[in-house]
């Protein structure tokens, strides 16, 4: 009973600042929250604006540019209560050194009661942050828990997959599924958008398919999940889709690329990327499909990739690319599916370094056995 007492317990606030101030990452953390906040905050016709002025004059507009955003986006009631919270901080220091003891007592609690209102603003805000977190957060879990094993049993192939959200929720899918027997399917969509609007779609698009899967062929089947995203989402909703199909004792793959990256497929110290892809799900009613027929030698790569990782930016805002990424491939396609996909997510996160990723990373890793 005491140790789970125990363990229930809050963190002590003056160990945790303590613990905060040891944290080698604290100030590339604040450095990346206040570029953040420029981003949320400042608008593209902004920045342009901003690249002309002067130092000076950008550090005015530009905290006044974030100030009114953070105004404008709170409740009519949060509003005025910072409002009037500011307020009362500036008229408070509004007193001349001889001003009399009332005056200055006047003063401070006007002070106090503006910073007050600013505090109360505070918590209202972020107890609305830690209530959707904590949504998010159990959402997070439901998708975890819908995700296949990392290395899926495949006859005659060595499988890794792999799916980093950006955000606290993911709008990448990437899933595993026994058809049958003898087929095997696996596939990685992408849901335009990030955050819970894509990740609801990407969890609908799952169970769409694997419903489907048993009773349709490859080509088959796409078209009819197509026809379903259509019929069922909002017009400017879309997701792109690669899908292949593996069947046991055969050398290979079938492909079907709805709007996806071209897939790469590495032979020995070469390396081809497959032509692009037909229309992504849900922009046509009656969109047409094709698929591709992969023959597959021992030791052939064959890698799927979300747009997190060719667009990975670091700092200076350039791309990870896929000149990196087929030139990466090419040095590392002789080892195992495991080892190639750890390679490649490494090579992702060393050259973002301390930037937080622009949009979900997702990868599949086929090697033949």
């Amino acid at each position: 009973m005491n140790a789970d007492k125990k363990n229930i317990e809050e963190p002590g606030l003056r160990n945790t600042i303590k613990e905060d101030l040891y944290e080698d990452s604290l100030f590339k953390n604040f450095y990346r929250d206040i570029k953040e906040l420029k981003e949320f905050y400042i608008s593209a016709e902004k920045k342009k604006r901003l690249e002309k002025m002067n130092p000076f004059k950008r550090s005015l507009f530009l905290t006044w540019w974030i100030l009114k955003g953070l105004i404008l986006k709170l409740t009519p009631t949060r509003r005025f209560l910072l409002l009037i919270g500011i307020l009362l901080i500036l008229i408070s220091g509004n007193f001349e050194i001889t001003s009399s003891e009332a005056d200055v007592k006047i003063a401070m609690s006007r002070a106090l009661l503006g910073g007050a209102l600013l505090i109360v603003v505070l918590m209202l805000e972020l107890k609305d942050k830690l209530l959707a977190r904590d949504e998010l957060e159990a959402g997070r879990k439901i998708q975890q828990a819908l995700m296949p094993q990392q290395n899926p049993t495949a006859e005659g192939w060595n499988v890794w997959l792999y799916s980093r959200s950006a955000n606290e929720v993911c709008g990448d899918l990437v899933d595993f599924l026994k058809i049958d027997e003898t087929r095997s399917g696996i596939f990685m969509a992408d849901v335009a958008g990030k955050g819970l609007n894509a990740a609801l779609l990407t969890t609908k698009l799952q169970a769409t398919i694997r419903a489907l899967a048993p009773d349709y062929e490859t080509i088959d089947l796409i078209t009819k999940v197509n026809s379903i995203f259509y019929r069922e989402n909002l017009r400017n909703i879309f997701a792109s889709l690669i899908y292949f199909e593996l069947t046991q004792g055969k050398n290979e793959i079938k492909i079907v690329n709805a709007g996806h990256y071209p897939p790469y497929h590495c032979r020995g110290n070469g390396i081809k990327e497959y032509a692009k892809g037909n229309i992504a799900l849900g922009l046509m009613k009656n969109a047409v499909y094709n698929e591709v027929i992969a023959e597959a030698e021992s030791g052939d790569v064959i890698i799927a990739y979300s747009d997190g990782v060719s667009e990975a930016r670091d700092r200076t805002g350039d791309f990870f690319g896929n000149a990196r990424l087929s030139n990466l491939l090419c040095s590392i396609s002789g080892k195992s599916a495991d080892d190639i996909g750890k390679e490649i997510v490494k090579a992702v996160d060393d050259f973002i370094g301390d930037v937080r990723l622009h949009d979900d990373m997702s990868l599949i890793v086929l090697k033949k056995t």
